[in-house]
């Protein structure tokens, strides 16, 4: 049954009645101060003119993403996948330069659906309509100005069209194994009001194939065991989603701002995994089956103001998102070896987030340059509610297993002031900053005794550039800051697994301390630019797995006391010999260190990773055609290793007229997304491989109505 979203007009109610006292304290400022435009809002975009493909900031780089070929009938994870410095897997994870620490902005601000886990963001991205995204900035060292969360940030802008008059623009496309979409986007503006607009349905879906086999033995009696389980389904979503947006010009110095989304995925996917156990002479073979049903919805409501009056700009926001989502865990066991009786359990999690934000950025030119200020705070809720029990066949019964039958909830609250300073003297841009956080983590239900968690921090910034001469500069950056734990590696209870697997979360977990120093330069001559890197990154009081084994099943948890740390290079070339070519690469390699606490005591490794991306696109009357391909290396993970990947696609759009297009996409042609791993501790030994397969080939068509 679909999951639906309330927006709690109650919070933002509350965080509204704050803002007076945020206005009063930037009023009694010193009126010398600005915050570069688009830093902190990224709220819109108004196509009035051609965009620069690529514009590079002193703290950012925004590649304009709006004509991509791919873009019509891919993902956002598809424009992620084909934008420089960034490498997107098959399964959604990304990184940047090598940085896997990335948070994900919409429009410049978190969102919940961006908010949860690695995997829940992966889904949220590949059901996201790449038609709707106008840019992407990167930023791999992120001012003060910016929540970074101890990491880089990619911020997807979407589009807005403010042009006077009525324009529209119907879409859809289809692929193989039964795939289709179909949307549709409006806006109509006058003098004083916008409004726009979209729908859209989206079935599509990926094939997934896993292989894990784990040696493990345990330390304390000696017992050894082998498990092996496959598995392959096709997991097919549906996706529906909507939005709506009103701009009202208030006066010629003010504008409010509404907008709202929702969106829902469903999926009932037929998982069959096969498993062999073998413990001494004793073997047990078996299949799991479940079928969910999964679901998840998402929706958000924000409010803008805006108010801009020579030079000076004064922005505030409220917002709202909230997630909610249901993971069946029901299955069937159906013994293979030795024949038995079929075991049915009934499983489930629920999870609700919530995100309340509200900030204030105040902004105006001082006599060198922007100086700029803004407060900002967020207020995130996880709820978590697990059930797991066991389904007599005969009389239907069920009865509840209370040691992984339990919910919990994790509310983060961050009160964050910052400033930055931009100062521009001759040949030199400076953009200085500091941003001070109170951050307090509160576990419900607590262990006994333990209260609410706050941390202070002061993160600075710095951000240099210098002039060489026109078509030259250096650049050097630095930004220290904290990443706070997963709320769900804070769960106090165990949750089910598999038969040999349970999880524990710590509520005593800490954030992690990330610093990051980046040196470079920028050339462009005649028809190249570039541009040479080279990074250092440190983390402290990293997290990592712990295990242990409570009657012979291996228990996983998580504790604080690994240290991070990476070194390399990374760089990138464009070649523009004509308006109808254009050739681009851009790369990186670096060393990994890593120190993990095991049961044997710490574990030092160390090895030489990398990525490449190389572009092509090549445009003749009618037709575009790009190309983009990626290389990720094989690289070293806590206490294990994961294989090379690799992705080739292509892409062609013909005009048929001013207003109808034809594109075809061919994604991932060689099929290189399978990725293996290895974990080797002294507990267990696992070796498996992960291929979420990416081939496809999508046909569709774009009208616009003007």
């Amino acid at each position: 049954m679909p999951i639906q979203s309330s927006i709690r007009f109650s919070q933002l109610k509350a965080l509204w009645r704050q803002l007076p006292f945020f206005f009063c304290m930037l009023a009694a400022l010193p009126s010398a101060s600005y915050a570069e435009e688009e830093q902190q809002s990224g709220a819109t975009v108004t196509v009035t003119a051609k965009k620069e493909p690529v514009l590079k900031k002193i703290d950012k780089t925004i590649y304009d993403v709006s004509n991509m070929p791919r873009a019509a009938n891919g993902t956002v994870q598809d424009i992620l996948q084909s934008t420089p410095e960034v490498s997107v897997s098959a399964d959604g994870q990304i990184s940047v330069k090598g940085n896997a620490q990335v948070t994900v902005l919409v429009n410049g601000k978190p969102t919940a659906m961006m908010s949860g886990s690695a995997d829940e963001r992966a889904a949220a991205l590949q059901t996201m309509s790449g038609a709707d995204i106008a840019s992407v900035e990167v930023i791999t060292n992120p001012s003060a100005a910016y929540n970074a969360n101890g990491g880089a940030i990619l911020n997807i802008v979407l589009k807005r069209n403010r042009k006077p008059g009525a324009h529209a623009q119907i879409q859809g496309s289809a692929a193989d194994h039964g795939l289709w979409n179909v949307g549709a986007s409006g806006d109509v503006t006058s003098k004083d009001i916008s409004v726009h607009g979209n729908l859209a349905l989206r079935h599509d879906g990926t094939e997934k194939i896993r292989e894990s086999t784990v040696d493990w033995n345990n330390p304390l009696g000696g017992d050894t065991r082998r498990t092996r389980q496959t598995s392959e389904v096709f997991v097919r979503r549906t996706v529906q989603s909507a939005s709506l947006g009103i701009d009202y010009t208030l006066s010629e110095t003010d504008s409010l701002g509404l907008s709202t989304k929702y969106n829902e995925r469903r999926s009932r996917p037929v998982f069959d995994v096969l498993n062999e156990n073998r413990t001494g002479a004793d073997e047990t073979i078996f299949h799991r089956i479940s079928i969910g049903p999964n679901e998840q919805s998402d929706g958000s409501a924000s409010l803008n103001y805006n108010h801009q009056d020579g030079g000076t700009a004064l922005k505030a926001m409220l917002q709202h998102s909230d997630t909610k989502g249901l993971i069946d865990k029901s299955y069937r066991d159906v013994f293979v070896m030795p024949a038995g009786a079929t075991d049915y359990s009934h499983g489930a999690a629920r999870l609700t987030r919530r995100l309340d934000q509200a900030t204030v950025d105040w902004s105006r030119p001082s006599d060198y340059g922007k100086l700029g200020m803004g407060l900002d705070i967020q207020d995130k809720v996880d709820n978590t509610h697990n059930y797991q029990a066991s389904i007599d066949p005969a009389t239907g019964t069920e009865t509840s297993d209370p040691a992984t039958t339990n919910g919990y909830a994790v509310t983060t609250t961050v009160t964050a002031a910052y400033l930055t300073d931009q100062i521009t003297h001759g040949k030199w841009e400076a953009l200085l900053g500091g941003r001070a956080e109170r951050m307090a983590l509160r576990v419900r239900p607590a262990e006994s005794g333990a209260r609410t968690r706050h941390w202070q921090a002061f993160n600075p910034s710095l951000h240099l550039r210098y002039a060489v001469s026109d078509k030259a500069d250096l650049t050097l950056s630095y930004r220290r800051s904290l990443q706070m734990p997963d709320p769900r590696d804070l769960n106090p209870f165990t949750t089910y697994v598999d038969a040999q697997n349970l999880s524990r979360g710590n509520p005593g977990l800490r954030p992690q301390q990330l610093t990051s120093w980046e040196i470079g330069t920028d050339a462009s001559a005649r028809q190249l630019t570039g541009s040479l890197n080279a990074f250092y990154r440190t983390s402290s009081n990293t997290v990592t797995d712990a295990r242990s084994f409570t009657d012979n099943v291996i228990v996983t948890s998580k504790q604080n006391g690994g240290r991070a740390s990476s070194a390399g290079i990374t760089g990138s070339i464009t070649w523009t010999p004509d308006a109808k070519l254009q050739l681009g690469m851009d790369g990186g390699a670096y060393r990994v260190m890593l120190q993990t606490p095991d049961l044997s005591g710490l574990v030092r490794q160390n090895d030489i990773a990398g990525y490449a991306n190389l572009r092509a696109a090549y445009s003749l009357g009618q037709d575009k055609l790009s190309l983009d391909a990626h290389g990720q290396s094989a690289g070293i993970s806590p206490l294990g290793r994961f294989g090379a990947t690799s992705s080739v696609n292509l892409a062609w759009r013909h005009a048929m007229t001013r207003t109808l297009s034809l594109t075809v996409n061919a994604n991932d042609i060689f099929d290189g997304s399978r990725r293996a791993y290895t974990t080797d501790t002294s507990t267990f030994r696992q070796a498996g491989f992960d291929h979420f397969i990416a081939r496809r080939i999508y046909v569709g068509v774009v009208k616009k109505i003007e």
